[in-house]
């Protein structure tokens, strides 16, 4: 053992003969006049390793400054007055005094060990940790001793050493608490006698204080290691750092960095911040929420949102709501919900495209509300959060004041959080982001932005501190404008994929100007798609051990779509209108001859086409290839995609042919019967007809050689198939 540790040593020994604790040997201060998450942070960091900190200046008016610049002075003073008072206790002056800022700190191991690596420090009283900036005045760089250091410069964001030089140290002189506290240490580490006779060094190595402004490059995150618990080294100077500092422009990585530092979390554990911030939600003492709704642009299956909202796992007598839609086309919908349901909740509002407010103005109106009532959080929901039903009292739960469920475009990397944020505000991709996005870790992240889906707890924005707060700043929408004002004032918003809790919405191919817009967002929202349009007894066609329908031979039959589906696409073709005249004249195809012609409008004709060859490929080619065993053609192709239409004074039936496919599906879209009498298939080699055809039913059959078949005559009605001839 070396001299150093043998010092600590009989240190250890010592104290436990005479049971004094190392508590009482070390004394641990940071000043902090207000409570912040910044402060939370620091001191669960403290209490994981058992460090016990007191706070001075807790409750003061801060007079010190803006910290964002030259300040700070208080600080020195609120010191100073608790070192004299303690330097008034016998034997005092050989106690160990750590010092160090609380908000933008935390620390990373015990007091043991971070004593033990100050006794290793030769000739030493006092401890500064450094930097590799001259800050506030770099015109003092060349006053520094010449050495060769990663980091030559002081920084006065945490400091270790004895009473005595301490004091003497922080009484040097006056200084004002405006005046910047870093330049006060600094001049003081400049003069060379006090230097020399308070024994003053710098941690030039980040052996024990890590500052992280222009060190981003040197410091490493080790989350996959064979250590129990994510650690941060300076690959520079190969040191663990045992205090962490983020100085100036670098709290958003420590933001990051405290998602796993200090016990947060690791690979085996999982997040145990989480489990241990987790509060037990009583029935009886539910509190009260303010749901604020936000449609601020046209939204694909808006009807399923509105039916999520009325769905939500929370009594609506303890939820306030506020319905703010600025679409014009979805105001018969969104009023249609707000009167059947608005009188369910504890109270509602309306905000209408009407009332020509901005996005910024209807946001604050929903904080102000909340504010100067008796709600206890906001969650706020827009349009493209599609969330699962315990959504809010998972929220609730976590113990987190600001938070969103990761909500993701399914197949895709977008999500309403960022994991980074670049030097102009926008958005940048963290290391974990992938990550956290597709669940290979797990847990409730600190992150700088949030979007689309959160809450909020109304108490840390009451406070006066929280008045900076604001969804209106220049040349950027609310949300960047609410989360940058969070960021400034140092309000951590957090993230959560501690489970599965939805998605978002994809709007950005959604155009109103169709007919049913949605049935054209198969490609973008595949999920909220099937739910509505694919057949509820899809699914029991693949079924084990099912026998499939076969009404003629090597004619199958198979429930596909639902019943909205097939009143939709009618609607979709008879709003377009342009049916064919059934002539054998028909520019659309190429050569322009139709050897058998329907009255027909083809998909590319609507702006289906490219939807409904994914039909084909994912809902249709499945059930080809179970009963066609042998024949696999992904993806399938199809050319001649349409849906025909059989009337009695217009074209009532279609003469024998073949099919130019390798096979053809035929789609019922209405029923027989019901919207029309006749009809039918015959398939005229087996003397077989399919009459008693069924909506949203698919007849699959062989094309081109040995199903020649006609389409039989309508009598009544109007009768719509949609047809496709599949790998001609």
């Amino acid at each position: 053992m070396d001299k150093c540790g043998e010092t600590v040593k009989i240190c250890v020994i010592f104290l436990i003969f005479c049971h004094v604790s190392l508590s009482d040997m070390v004394k641990v201060l940071t000043v902090a006049t207000d409570e912040n998450h910044g402060l939370e942070r620091f001191l669960y960091s403290a209490k994981v390793y058992g460090i016990e900190v007191e706070i001075l200046g807790k409750g003061k008016e801060w007079t010190g400054g803006n910290m964002n610049y030259a300040g700070g002075g208080q600080k020195v003073n609120i010191l100073k007055d608790k070192l004299k008072e303690m330097m008034k206790s016998e034997n005092s002056q050989e106690q160990i005094i750590i010092f160090t800022d609380s908000y933008d700190v935390m620390f990373l191991a015990s007091l043991e060990e971070i004593v033990k690596k100050f006794k290793t420090f030769k000739d030493t009283r006092v401890l500064f940790s450094a930097e590799q900036f001259c800050w506030p005045d770099s015109k003092l760089a060349a006053l520094y001793p010449k050495t060769e250091v990663a980091n030559p410069y002081l920084n006065s964001g945490a400091f270790i050493g004895y009473l005595s030089e301490i004091f003497e140290i922080v009484n040097h002189k006056p200084i004002k608490d405006k005046e910047d506290d870093q330049l006060y240490y600094t001049k003081i580490y400049l003069n060379k006698e006090l230097r020399s006779s308070l024994k003053i060094s710098l941690d030039h190595d980040a052996s024990i204080f890590q500052n992280l402004n222009g060190a981003l490059s040197d410091v490493q995150l080790r989350t996959n290691t064979t250590e129990e618990w994510p650690y941060i080294e300076n690959i520079v100077t190969n040191q663990k750092p045992l205090i962490v500092h983020a100085n100036g422009p670098s709290k958003l990585t420590l933001n990051h960095f405290g998602n796993y530092l200090a016990k947060s979390w690791s690979n085996n554990e999982g997040c145990t911040l989480c489990l241990e911030k987790r509060i037990n939600l009583k029935e009886e003492e539910l509190p009260s929420v303010m749901m604020a709704v936000f449609i601020e642009q046209a939204t694909p299956f808006l009807e399923e949102f509105l039916q999520q909202l009325k769905d939500i796992d929370y009594p609506k007598s303890k939820i306030h709501l506020l319905l703010r839609n600025n679409v014009e086309y979805h105001e018969v919908e969104v009023d249609e919900f707000y009167q059947t349901y608005s009188k369910q909740y504890a109270s509602s509002k309306r905000i209408k495209p009407s009332d020509f407010i901005t996005e910024a103005e209807a946001r604050t109106i929903v904080m102000e509300r909340c504010i100067n009532s008796v709600c206890d959080y906001i969650f706020n929901i827009d349009s493209l959060s599609r969330v699962k039903k315990a959504t809010l009292r998972y929220l609730l739960s976590s113990g987190y004041d600001v938070i969103a469920p990761m909500l993701v475009r399914p197949g895709q990397a977008w999500s309403n959080f960022w994991g980074a944020i670049n030097s102009a505000g926008f958005y940048a991709r963290s290391s974990d982001y992938m990550d956290i996005v597709y669940y290979g870790i797990k847990g409730i992240w600190n992150v700088p932005f949030i979007t689309n889906c959160y809450l909020m707890k109304m108490s840390v924005f009451r406070s006066k501190r929280a008045e900076a707060v604001t969804y209106a700043k220049e040349n950027i929408d609310a949300d960047m404008a609410f989360c940058s004002s969070l960021r400034d004032l140092g309000i951590f918003m957090h993230v959560s994929n501690e489970y599965d809790f939805g998605h978002l919405v994809n709007p950005e191919n959604f155009d109103v100007t169709r007919t049913h817009p949605d049935m054209y967002q198969v490609l973008d929202n595949k999920i909220e798609w099937e739910q509505r349009y694919l057949g509820e007894d899809y699914k029991i066609n693949f079924e084990e051990g099912r026998k499939h329908l076969m009404p003629c031979p090597d004619v199958y039959w198979f429930p596909l779509m639902s019943k909205r589906f097939c009143l939709e696409w009618i609607e979709i073709m008879e709003a377009y209108g342009q049916w064919s005249d059934g002539s054998n004249n028909d520019k659309r195809l190429e050569g322009g001859y139709e050897a058998v012609p329907t009255r027909d409008i083809h998909m590319n004709q609507v702006g289906l086409e490219r939807q409904w060859l994914h039909i084909l490929k994912e809902y249709v080619r499945p059930l080809q290839e179970m009963v066609f065993t042998g024949y696999y053609h992904n993806p399938p192709v199809s050319i001649m995609n349409f849906v025909v239409r059989y009337r009695p004074d217009e074209q009532p039936s279609l003469r024998p042919h073949h099919d130019s496919s390798t096979y053809t599906i035929n789609l019922a879209l209405n029923t027989p019967h019901i919207d029309f009498e006749g009809g039918g298939c015959r398939f005229i080699r087996y003397n077989c007809s399919v009459r008693d055809t069924k909506m949203g039913w698919l007849l699959m059959h062989p094309g081109r050689l040995t199903h020649y078949h006609e389409g039989l005559l309508v009598t009544k009605g109007t009768r719509y198939i949609m047809i496709s001839f599949v790998d001609p």
